[in-house]
């Protein structure tokens, strides 16, 4: 999960009868880069995406047309986080916070920082670590590690350059699992040497 930022609401004439209005969902799609808030999975590959609330609406009916109640995710975490609500631990909103601040990434796995409940309700309830997120994670990390050797074991400049072009490319908020992808690749600079992207 990383920090996203909330774009105006292009249509606000709508948004107060049909918080799903394909103007005000395209708006949050392109803000998320066709992510899924919370996950960081590209939606519309497999899904048609959803404009759902951060807060329940079903607890919260104040906040059903609310702009900055709403989301872009995945059927997945949408249904994982259903109605789920706490007060004292509520969902970290990567449209108003600094997810690194409750979540860290670690290998293939995303924690919650220690002493982050915030950041522990989310990873539970969210199941941030299912088994096809982390298979997924598995092959972006895969092809960073395959960049990041191609631009260490060249001697040709201009290979190098389009290698660390492209690792640069792989890990921008647009690709999928920034968090974690930029997380391995700082792990394994300082692990191995050699390249990185910056």
């Amino acid at each position: 999960m990383i920090g996203l930022t909330r774009p105006a609401c292009p249509n606000p004439v709508a948004l107060q009868t049909d918080y799903r209005h394909p103007d005000n969902k395209a708006a949050l799609r392109t803000a998320s880069a066709d992510k899924c808030m919370y996950c960081e999975s590209r939606v519309t590959q497999v899904y048609y995406g959803d404009v759902e609330h951060i807060k329940p609406k079903s607890k919260f009916p104040q906040l059903e047309f609310a702009w900055e109640n709403l989301g872009y995710v995945c059927a997945i975490c949408n249904g994982a986080k259903g109605n789920a609500w706490c007060d004292e631990t509520p969902f970290i909103n990567p449209y108003a916070e600094d997810p690194s601040d409750h979540l860290a990434a670690v290998g293939l796995m995303v924690f919650h920082r220690g002493g982050s409940e915030r950041g522990e309700f989310t990873e539970m309830e969210l199941e941030l670590n299912r088994p096809a997120l982390i298979e997924r994670r598995g092959e972006r990390l895969a092809l960073l590690r395959y960049l990041h050797d191609k631009a260490t074991r060249t001697e040709n400049a201009a290979l190098r350059q389009r290698a660390l072009a492209e690792l640069d490319r792989q890990l921008r908020d647009d690709c999928e699992y920034a968090m974690v992808c930029r997380a391995a690749l700082e792990r394994l600079v300082m692990c191995v040497g050699g390249a990185s992207a910056d």
